[in-house]
């Protein structure tokens, strides 16, 4: 199968997606899908697999977008500083990070389509992010001055498992930030609210076209 090598997986998403700049973050551009059902099976075809996650690297999911627009807004968090992206689906936090002069940028995704789209992404911003598809997950937080997540808070024992990973990384000394609008199992108690956004977004992927969602930081 041609989407089992890298290159097959950047051609899929050329043929796939478009280069649009990002909603709430409009100096970035992605390679963005317009519908998600027609891509979510046309990944399954590719990969000949059934029930994978949806194609979160296709789509501005509205935390990332209001994670990315606070990075750009203040540079100072990251600039000249050493930053994981966890969970970073298309790379857009991992983007507007290097974009505000990051020193570096390890992205993290288990998703095979994430070191494709990262890379994609990161050429058409100018930038060069580093990636890896381990699981972060299975051991403590890499040494980072700031650690990003956006929108991880989809299922619960996933909210709570990354939660506690970052959590184990802001004891080590990392920031932390964590954007989110305002997902079933996200935990407020113990965060303090940095920013609040209305961010645009689409019904294919939410409830509103427009997501009340904020920036988050574990003191």
């Amino acid at each position: 199968m041609i989407v089992q090598t890298l290159e097959g997986r950047r051609a899929f998403i050329a043929d796939n997606t478009r280069l649009l700049p990002t909603p709430h973050a409009p100096e970035l551009v992605l390679h963005l899908a317009d519908e998600i059902t027609p891509l979510w099976k046309l990944t399954e075809e590719a990969l000949e697999a059934i029930g994978l996650p949806p194609p979160f690297w296709a789509f501005a999911w509205a935390g990332g977008q209001a994670l990315a627009r606070y990075v750009l807004d203040h540079p100072e968090i990251v600039r000249g500083k050493t930053v994981v992206d966890f969970a970073t689906g298309s790379g857009i936090v991992a983007v507007a990070a290097m974009k505000a002069g990051a020193a570096s940028v390890l992205a993290a995704d288990i998703d095979v389509f994430c070191e494709a789209a990262v890379a994609m992404n990161a050429a058409a911003n100018g930038v060069e992010i580093a990636f890896t598809d381990a699981n972060l997950l299975d051991a403590p937080p890499p040494e980072a001055d700031v650690l990003l997540a956006g929108d991880i808070c989809y299922e619960g024992p996933m909210a709570a498992a990354v939660m506690a990973w970052l959590a184990k990384g802001r004891a080590a000394g990392a920031t932390v930030l964590v954007g989110d609008p305002g997902r079933t199992y996200f935990p407020k108690d113990g965060l303090e609210k940095l920013a609040e956004y209305q961010v645009p977004t689409t019904r294919e992927l939410e409830d509103l076209a427009i997501k009340r969602t904020s920036v988050w930081t574990l003191p």
